[in-house]
């Protein structure tokens, strides 16, 4: 048996992964002459401990890229960090040191007080290179802990057509139901509205253009829902 990738490796279609052999071979494969390969551009998780390994599809996966913004949900409390998913196959690490600006010493309950299991929050991709999860930070401005609003998930590759050419779908958003969006490039919104039906027109349309995002005249049709829809709360 020999295996031809290691853990985390990004991996091509009709790429080698392993011969027949003592691993339980899971995901996006197939096999010829007992030898797995890729059936997609995909990840690899090789777990060595219960001899398996998978291959997981990155079509609209949201892949890191150093400087994006992403909105994330804190999914454990370590000793000096958290680990942070941001809707992608890789978890990424969010130290104390990214968290605060001058050096602390903190026991781990003090970090639940901080930010604990389940909550949300904008950070900056700082670190990234496929061979460790990526690093977040949450000390420059506009970052940190949501405390309010409505989060949506959408495909991470239908968020550029819901910003538009030079932002002007997520403008005519925010200037038509009077909304702050922050927009995270793994496919994470936020949403937040003074009023609680126009912050909910908002995720009807970010659904709406999600869906619709291939189609021709899709920022009149919009505009189109969102007059209709307002005119649906004055009456």
């Amino acid at each position: 048996m020999t295996l031809y990738i290691k853990h985390k490796q990004i991996v091509v279609p009709g790429e080698l992964i392993i011969d027949e052999g003592k691993y339980v071979v899971e995901g996006k494969v197939y096999c010829i002459n007992k030898r797995y390969y890729s059936k997609v551009l995909g990840l690899v998780e090789v777990d060595e401990e219960n001899k398996r390994i998978k291959v997981i599809s990155l079509k609209g996966k949201y892949i890191p890229e150093v400087g994006d913004i992403v909105i994330g949900k804190v999914i454990d409390v370590g000793l000096t960090n958290w680990t942070v998913d941001i809707n992608s196959p890789y978890t990424a690490i969010l130290q104390v040191t990214e968290v605060f600006s001058k050096p602390t010493s903190i026991s781990r309950n003090s970090l639940s007080q901080i930010l604990d299991v389940g909550d949300i929050i904008i950070a900056k991709v700082i670190a990234f290179d496929f061979t460790r999860d990526p690093l977040l930070t949450i000390k420059e401005s506009k970052l940190g802990k949501v405390t309010k609003g409505t989060m949506v998930e959408i495909d991470p590759s239908k968020i550029p057509r819901l910003i538009g050419k030079k932002g002007s779908m997520i403008s005519m958003i925010k200037d038509m139901l009077d909304v702050d969006i922050i927009v995270g490039k793994n496919g994470r919104v936020i949403v937040v509205g003074k009023n609680p039906l126009k912050e909910g027109i908002s995720t009807l349309v970010i659904k709406m253009i999600e869906k619709e995002a291939h189609t021709t005249g899709l920022t009149d049709r919009v505009k189109i829902f969102i007059e209709e829809k307002l005119r649906e709360v004055k009456q």
